[in-house]
């Protein structure tokens, strides 16, 4: 009784034997079947549609604001100063007289000029009469008319020294600095003001040669001073060199100012000339481009929620956007997001859409099941 007891079990634990491995079998075949047939999930990512809009293509450059009006006052003659007609900060007119010196000296001088000429104008109109009548010489009368040619030259040297009394602006603009005080006694060729015409303002760039087919005068600039926090000013293109700078390569432009503001000359600024301007572009996001070598690619979602990788060539670019010269259109949806790693037709999920299944497919198959069952009435009868 108990051999054949022994004799059954070991038959039941045979067929166990035989049915698990044969489930396992089951079981590791099913897996590598899902293991072929499972897709990559898909890659989430963020798109924009494409929009259209204003462009701008500009050249970048930084410059010092100077005024091309900047003039310094010298004395063009030597005395005391008498009075001060002018201060830091005023505007002057052109012309405008800054300073008096004393002009005792200078008068007294064009007193004796005009005298001495009035004396000799005389005697030349008397001496005229005679030598029209033959009676005195030729030498004579041409010795004269020397001598009252000499005699006004003296009175206007006079007359100049005089007005040298009166220092006066050579421009119009804004005294800047002002270097004497009343009582000083002045020397010939004294540093006295400095005036600057703040309308003649200019920032001077140097444009590479390559960038010269697209300038052009009148062309609009934005100037934004570091010191007035960054706002742009507009300038326009004044000047344009006409040589090419052999050393550097570049062209200087100069950049003037039709309403200067609150622009003063040392100002460090940066400066874009404005090249060009596309008022209804499409506008491409610099986020969504892709660099591979020279050249740029972007992502452009498909019905399928699949991507291809289409080529980019710019046409306009700014600091934000480009503008592609062909191959997309408005309402395109591009990746801007998650694009780092993904493949043309690649599969992809948006925001908001369903999560993919977690267990990618995995957990007991039906097969598995009804092995574990097989083995239940063997185990009962035992």
């Amino acid at each position: 009784m108990n051999s054949h007891v022994s004799r059954k079990l070991i038959g039941v634990l045979l067929l166990l034997a035989v049915g698990a491995g044969a489930g396992c079998g089951r079981l590791a075949g099913g897996k590598d079947e899902a293991a072929k047939d499972k897709e990559p999930p898909p890659v989430p990512v963020e798109v924009a549609a494409i929009e259209t809009g204003a462009i701008q293509e500009v050249i970048s450059s930084t410059a010092r604001l100077e005024a091309e009006a900047d003039v310094k006052v010298f004395a063009r003659t030597a005395n005391r100063v008498v009075e001060l007609l002018a201060e830091e900060g005023d505007k002057i007119g052109k012309d405008q007289v800054l300073l008096r010196l004393e002009d005792d000296i200078q008068t007294t001088r064009q007193a004796k000029a005009e005298t001495a000429l009035a004396k000799l104008r005389a005697e030349f109109e008397r001496l005229e009469a005679l030598y029209a009548q033959k009676l005195v010489s030729e030498q004579v009368y041409s010795d004269t008319k020397f001598e009252l040619r000499q005699l006004e030259l003296s009175l206007e040297d006079a007359e100049r020294e005089l007005e040298y009394t009166r220092v006066r602006a050579p421009i119009a603009g804004t005294v800047t600095q002002r270097l004497v005080k009343t009582g000083d006694l002045v020397n010939v060729g004294q540093h006295l003001f400095d005036l600057v015409d703040f309308d003649s303002l200019v920032a001077r760039v140097y444009v590479p040669d390559r960038n010269l087919p697209s300038l052009a005068t009148n062309q609009v600039v934005r100037v934004r001073p570091t010191a007035l926090g960054q706002q742009a000013y507009e300038g326009y293109v004044k000047r344009i060199a006409p040589t090419v700078d052999a050393r550097t390569g570049t062209v200087k432009v100069t950049v003037g100012f039709r309403d200067i503001g609150p622009l003063r000359p040392g100002m460090y600024v940066e400066v874009e000339l404005v090249t060009a301007v596309h008022p209804d572009a499409l506008l491409l996001s610099k986020r969504s481009l892709v660099y591979d070598q020279d050249l740029r690619f972007v992502y452009r979602l498909k019905e399928d929620r699949t991507v291809e990788r289409v080529a980019v060539k710019v046409r306009l670019e700014d600091d934000f956007n480009v503008e592609p010269d062909g191959g997309f259109t408005a309402g395109d949806r591009i990746v801007v997001a998650g694009q780092t790693g993904l493949k043309d037709g690649a599969k992809v999920r948006l925001p908001g859409d369903p999560e993919p299944d977690a267990d990618g497919g995995s957990g007991p198959r039906p097969e598995a099941a009804n092995v574990a069952e097989q083995g239940s009435p063997d185990e009962g009868q035992g």
